[in-house]
């Protein structure tokens, strides 16, 4: 009665947290810190994303942190991804089992756009100058098990954004539930993501040269003066998943998952997704994204990954998914997985 308590504690909270927010139009675009949105790990994009009441490893820091809880070694997890129109997305993170006081884990986010040169309307061909973009979440997380089937998690994490000189910061939440019901195999995990201040942009490139009365004869027309930006809210998310082994032995597991979703930018969705173990050592992994998405460009997702002893208690696994991104260029999704 606790954990349903608590769950439904979350989806109230998540109502009145979204319930300002219109459904009719997508939003896209209103947010600050897009890159929160990006998916971590090869193994949850390969299943389509569907991921919040599976996540059993140390990529649950970024799905569910929940699912932290359950971990009983160090895992450590690193994940390249050749992003669109040429950007890099790159994370890191590491989590420690703390016996019946839960686990705790770090993880970086970096997403890198490159140089780019600087253009004028006087010098559209570039003025020599180049600039960058880039952006940055560094999160502490821990997960707990309240019960022997209920757990909570959190991921705390500082955000940056930085475009030449111009630079944003916050801090955001993420909360997580992960229930397994008394239904052999059936599980239920629900996740609110970025909940946090807004942030807007400031730095030296919003200096300007003002005239405080141009109509003056004889004064200072090279006061400075700073642009105002407009704040943006975080890309804040709901995630309500159930997933279900519909088939497990000592030898196999067959894994099926189907999350909702319910973003402050978008429309609501729902990702589908499966996964097939094979020994704990080969996997096979298919899922479709953003399904009712109003004009979405993704879809299917493939993946597969090997896991193996490599020495003394040290297992890696290497873990890859292809998304479909329609018009835009197809993504692929590296990851290096390690436990000790």
């Amino acid at each position: 009665m606790k954990q349903i308590k608590i769950v439904l504690t979350l989806l109230f909270i998540t109502q009145l947290v979204f319930g300002q927010y219109s459904k009719d139009v997508s939003n896209v675009g209103t947010t600050a810190a897009p890159f929160l949105e990006i998916g971590v790990g090869a193994r949850a994009i390969g299943m389509g994303g569907a991921f919040v009441a599976t996540a059993n490893d140390v990529s649950a820091m970024y799905w569910n942190p929940a699912g932290l809880a359950d971990l009983k070694t160090v895992q450590a997890i690193f994940v390249h991804t050749d992003w669109l129109v040429d950007i890099t997305f790159d994370y890191a993170g590491m989590v420690f089992p703390l016996a019946r006081f839960g686990t705790l884990g770090l993880n970086l986010t970096a997403l890198n756009m490159g140089e780019m040169k600087v253009r004028t309307i006087d010098h559209p061909e570039g003025t020599g100058e180049y600039f960058d973009a880039r952006d940055m979440a560094l999160g502490l997380a821990y997960g707990i098990k309240l019960t022997n089937r209920f757990a909570l998690g959190f991921n705390v994490k500082y955000i940056s954004q930085t475009i030449w000189k111009e630079h944003a910061s916050g801090f955001a939440l993420d909360i997580g539930t992960l229930y397994e019901t008394p239904w052999k195999g059936l599980r239920i995990g629900a996740a609110l993501s970025n909940f946090g201040a807004d942030m807007k942009m400031d730095g030296n490139d919003l200096l300007v040269y003002y005239d405080v009365d141009p109509y003056q004869l004889g004064n200072n027309d090279r006061i400075f003066a700073g642009l105002e930006t407009d704040a943006w809210p975080l890309p804040l998310n709901f995630q309500l998943g159930v997933a279900y082994d519909a088939w497990q032995s000592d030898l196999q597991r067959l894994t099926f998952e189907v999350d909702a979703l319910h973003p402050i930018d978008n429309t609501e969705s729902m990702n589908l997704g499966l996964e097939y173990e094979l020994q704990k050592k080969f996997f096979i992994r298919a899922g479709y994204r953003n399904l009712f998405l109003k004009d979405s460009e993704e879809g299917f997702t493939l993946g597969g990954g090997i896991h193996l002893p490599l020495m003394g208690n040290i297992k890696g696994g290497f873990d890859y998914a292809f998304a479909d991104f329609g018009r835009l260029q197809n993504t692929h999704r590296f990851t290096i997985l390690l436990s000790f």
